[in-house]
């Protein structure tokens, strides 16, 4: 079963930005909630410090994947990110 592994870590500056602007989070949770609900996002992980994030997505392709961190409100804000294709085993 393929699935698409996403690592983000968002910029010192963006982190700032979001903490200060309490609308962004909810926001981006309603993205995350929405993929879930289409069951398009198996998991989702956040670091202790909010800093990095792991998406793990399954019923779609990393074109479509990409289009979809894109869409995030804290797409601006992210420093680094990493797309992995994924077979699962178990």
């Amino acid at each position: 079963m393929n699935r698409i592994m996403v690592l983000i870590s968002l910029s010192d500056n963006g982190i700032s930005t979001i903490k200060s602007n309490p609308s962004l989070p909810v926001k981006e949770m309603e993205y995350v909630n929405q993929w879930k609900q289409e069951n398009i996002l198996e998991s989702f992980f956040i670091s202790v410090t909010k800093k990095d994030a792991v998406l793990i997505f399954q019923n779609l392709d990393t074109i479509k994947a990409k289009e979809l961190i894109e869409s995030l409100p804290y797409f601006p804000f992210m420093e680094k990110i990493e797309y992995h294709n994924l077979d699962k085993q178990f």
